[in-house]
């Protein structure tokens, strides 16, 4: 049993229901993104009626952010590695489908919660925080917090110095390997955070973007037409078609550690297809638009990496790719230019590639950060929410910079490196270097368990929504595709555990095959540690409660902020405040000043 009535006359607020069981309020809102109304539980982060960050993600940026980061070091580092990991050529075209399916799968998990919540941003930040709100703020903060430690993008700007140093024939020394990875990485953010004379808004950025994400588009495109060329015998690679004659051969030997590593390397280099939903609340008609253009940037990247896949199999002999140190790009180049100028120019294009990549990755998770902090789960609420004064998320992008440097100065080359981001070879001259396949090994295991979380929890929400008498949603995943994916993260949670062929030891690094594993299991339990500090057990010792109170900036952003109210005073604040921590029963213009003043505090 549910009842409904106006919430207040403030602009962009449509309606309040309470749910009688459970206690449970929702809060109807709509935002300035031409999206119905969005109904969320009172302890979410407010919606913002204007969106600070502005309204610039149309239909082709949609389809470019999604493109941008996933094509990137993947396409050109993983087809050897998979192809080992399956055994033979057919097995690896099937995987790239199934990797194909399951993006699908995944993604229409995403946008039936971007139509419960289509003025939020954040994507997995909203949708976890809507779908499990008790014990309060638990998914938020954990999701917070290994958001924030994972945030660093080290390996991409790594790869991009890798290949500019070889363009020149060099090796490169390691802290020259460095200190070029933090000049890509610094300038793919500032590009980002529009701080530099290049670029001044979020629209101007978002045109960056698009523009590196088209040339990277035709760099692959160029890659697909040379391996045509090969395929009809005009250069000088002998029989193309031999890997295509048996192209099963070899399935057999495959083991269920190499085929779950490979499945790893498939979803790596997928990785992106969810990008644009980071920015739902910055897109007219969200779910619509992320319905066509996602699902298009998806599909034409599962074409471009078939056909690039043909390519490379036409140039490069099966065993060479099995047992190359170097990476399939290499090996493909070598093989059909040789050691010429044309490689090195090619290697550029592949440098900027990972320069597009940083720049969507950035873009994304900036929300993603920004909105864990308008949940008021992280310190210093106005730090991460502030879009000040370029328009743009600077606390986040700051963080993101600040880690990433940390990770590119800090820690060595080799298995320490390794640990987060598989090492292999690149290039002419086979210089180590750190590609950053399967998400990192370190955030396979949470982000395992919170996409089973969000596939579970798609039942949940359906569940409570349709006995708040809520209204439908625009768009409804099909059962069957929500069940394929829980069950592609049941698998991703199980099997890291499996052991290699040879033992213990015999993983890509050279201890324990399942230290990553045990390291992601431990940052969610330090993410539970931190949460019950912080909610339960410091504010009992100090006599205080946890109460969460909406805050308004100068920029026009909206959020929550947790404050502590004394035990004694508790009584009052919750006769005076609503769930959503809004005064209660108090004049429009009140609240504005109040508003005002908290703005100067």
């Amino acid at each position: 049993m549910s009842w409904r009535k106006p919430f207040s006359e403030r602009a962009g607020t449509v309606v309040e229901a309470q749910v009688d069981h459970g206690d449970v309020r929702y809060i109807g809102e709509t935002g300035g993104n031409d999206a119905p109304p969005t109904y969320q539980d009172a302890s979410g982060a407010p919606i913002e009626h204007k969106s600070p960050l502005g309204y610039s993600v149309g239909p082709a940026t949609i389809t470019l952010l999604n493109i941008t980061m996933m094509i990137g070091a993947g396409i050109y580092s993983t087809p050897s590695s998979i192809l080992s990991g399956t055994g033979s050529v057919g097995v690896s075209f099937v995987y790239w489908t199934i990797g194909y399916l399951m993006c699908l799968a995944s993604g229409s998990v995403y946008l039936e919660y971007t139509a419960y919540f289509p003025s939020r941003s954040g994507s997995e930040v909203v949708f976890l925080e809507q779908t499990y709100p008790h014990p309060m703020w638990l998914f938020p903060t954990t999701f917070a917090v290994q958001s924030v430690i994972l945030s660093f993008g080290s390996a991409n700007a790594t790869v991009m110095a890798k290949y500019l140093i070889n363009i020149s024939g060099h090796a490169g020394t390691n802290w020259q390997i460095k200190g070029t990875a933090l000049a890509c990485y610094s300038l793919a953010t500032l590009d980002t955070d529009e701080a530099t004379v290049l670029v001044f808004n979020t629209k101007y950025a978002f045109w960056f973007s698009n523009a590196v994400g088209i040339v990277k588009i035709c760099t692959i495109i160029f890659v697909i037409i040379t391996g045509f060329v090969v395929l009809g015998g005009h250069t000088k690679v002998e029989n193309p078609t031999a890997n295509f004659h048996d192209a099963w051969s070899g399935s057999s030997t495959a083991t269920a550690y190499g085929l779950t590593t490979a499945l790893y390397r498939i979803i790596f280099s997928y990785g992106g297809y969810y990008n644009a939903f980071n920015c739902a609340n910055e897109i007219k008609n969200p779910v619509r638009s992320l319905k066509i253009y996602a699902t298009a940037a998806l599909t034409a990247v599962y074409v471009l990496y078939m056909f690039a896949n043909v390519a490379f199999f036409a140039a490069v002999p099966k065993h060479e790719l099995e047992n190359s140190d170097l990476t399939t790009a290499s090996l493909f180049f070598s093989k059909v230019f040789g050691d010429s100028a044309a490689v090195r120019g090619l290697n550029f294009l592949i440098a900027l590639a990972s320069f597009g990549n940083m720049i969507a990755v950035i873009v994304g998770l900036s929300r993603r950060i920004r909105e864990c902090g308008r949940q008021g789960v992280l310190p210093w609420t106005k730090f991460w929410v502030s879009t000040k004064p370029f328009g743009t998320p600077l606390g986040p992008y700051a963080v993101i910079w600040f880690l990433t440097i940390l990770m590119i100065l800090a820690v060595p080359a080799g298995d320490a490196f390794t640990f987060g981001e598989f090492s292999t070879q690149l290039c002419m001259n086979e210089p180590t270097v750190l590609i950053p396949e399967a998400v990192n090994d370190l955030s396979t295991i949470p982000s395992a368990a919170f996409n089973l979380s969000m596939a579970v929890g798609v039942y949940v929400i359906r569940w409570r929504r349709k006995k708040a008498n809520l209204p439908e949603p625009e768009f409804k995943a099909w059962n069957v595709v929500v069940i394929f994916n829980m069950l592609v993260q049941l698998y991703l949670l199980v099997m890291p555990w499996y052991p290699p062929a040879g033992g213990r030891d015999a993983g890509d690094v050279s201890f324990w095959y399942a230290t990553y594993a045990v390291t992601g299991i431990g940052i969610l339990a330090m993410c539970g540690i931190y949460y019950v500090l912080w909610a339960w057990l410091i504010p009992k010792w100090s006599g205080y409660t946890l109460r969460q109170e909406v805050i308004s900036l100068e920029d026009g952003a909206q959020s929550k902020r947790l404050k502590k109210v004394p035990n004694a005073e508790l009584a009052e604040w919750d006769a005076t405040h609503d769930a959503a921590g809004r005064p209660i029963d108090v004049p429009v213009e009140e609240i504005q000043v109040q508003e005002k003043n908290q703005q100067l505090l």
